[in-house]
């Protein structure tokens, strides 16, 4: 690298730190935060296990609540749990298995009461709404009773909601939302789902 392309680079890092210096100074709220990962692609509860990791590791409270994911074995409960985590599970399975519409309204009308609990828990620093969308989708729970229980939550307390084909009002009440989209899975070639990497 020449002295002048050195300089130009130097001056370029010196605009761009200016600039993250400036947007850290002017972010002065502190509260909870409601984050959404949604999209047709894999890695949605990949992501919200990831942000309930880094929580439990800086001493954090979460509880997680798990919509039509079913009682097999799951790693990231397996490990989680041992930390202190609560995990309310729908536990019917998926939706296409049970085939039984009202045995899954009764199943997400259960673990929903216990997710209203959750958010009404200051003690609990984050709560994980996982595969929550569906359970809009399906009107098996009502979208203006969600969004009531995420909006009087404790102040501090932050929320993860993940899931396909997000409602728009909650994509709108979100602070953070990510869209996770396809490009490839293994499951197109034929390979079999694997312990310790799809579940």
């Amino acid at each position: 690298m020449t002295k002048t392309s050195d300089d130009r680079y130097k001056q370029r890092q010196q605009r761009i730190k200016a600039n993250i210096d400036q947007r850290i100074a002017q972010a002065k709220q502190e509260r909870g935060i409601i984050m959404v990962f949604t999209g047709q692609g894999k890695g949605k509860s990949t992501a919200a296990f990831g942000t309930v990791s880094r929580a439990v590791g800086h001493g954090l409270s979460v509880a997680v609540v798990q919509f039509i994911k079913g009682n097999w074995d799951c790693g990231e409960r397996n490990l989680l749990m041992q930390q202190g985590v609560e995990f309310q599970v729908m536990a019917s399975g998926f939706t296409w298995e049970t085939q039984d519409r009202y045995k899954d309204q009764r199943a997400a009308q259960t673990v929903w009461q216990e997710a209203k609990r959750m958010l009404n828990n200051a003690q609990l620093d984050l709560v994980v709404l996982d595969e929550l969308t569906y359970m809009i989708n399906y009107d098996y729970l009502l979208l203006d009773e969600v969004i009531k229980a995420i909006t009087q939550r404790p102040t501090q307390q932050s929320v993860i909601i993940t899931g396909r084909g997000c409602h728009r009002r909650l994509i709108e009440l979100a602070d953070t939302v990510s869209e996770i989209r396809p490009v490839k899975h293994a499951f197109d070639a034929g390979i079999k789902a694997q312990k310790g990497i799809d579940w």
